[in-house]
């Protein structure tokens, strides 16, 4: 896994218009200039903010990609519920969970 490589992808995307304007025109070319698994790349191409959050995007640069992604706020909140749910405790970052942590958050 490339935290660093999936962060800044992150923070370039949501700082730069021209990447934004190339993104939505062509995601993969933007997504392929960084070093990411395969995984970190279906989740930035899905937008898959459960998934992001739980590869350990930090909150502050995963809730800018989910306004350009027009992620309402109520539904972003959510789906990093979910992304627990489905894809476990966070991995890494600064919200990596700990035993019992998981379940709190998923509200199980």
């Amino acid at each position: 896994m490339s935290l660093y490589q999936l962060s800044k992808l992150l923070f370039e995307l949501n700082r730069d218009t021209a990447i934004q304007a190339e993104f939505t025109a062509d995601a993969g070319s933007v997504v392929a200039r960084y070093d990411l698994d395969d995984e970190e790349r279906r989740a930035i191409l899905d937008a898959d903010i459960g998934l992001l959050y739980v590869l350990g995007v930090n909150g502050q640069i995963l809730m800018h990609f989910a306004a350009f992604k027009q992620i309402a706020w109520a539904d972003y909140l959510q789906l990093m519920r979910d992304g627990v749910r489905d894809h476990g405790p966070v991995r890494a970052g600064v919200y990596a969970m700990t035993t019992g942590l998981d379940e709190k958050v998923a509200g199980v």
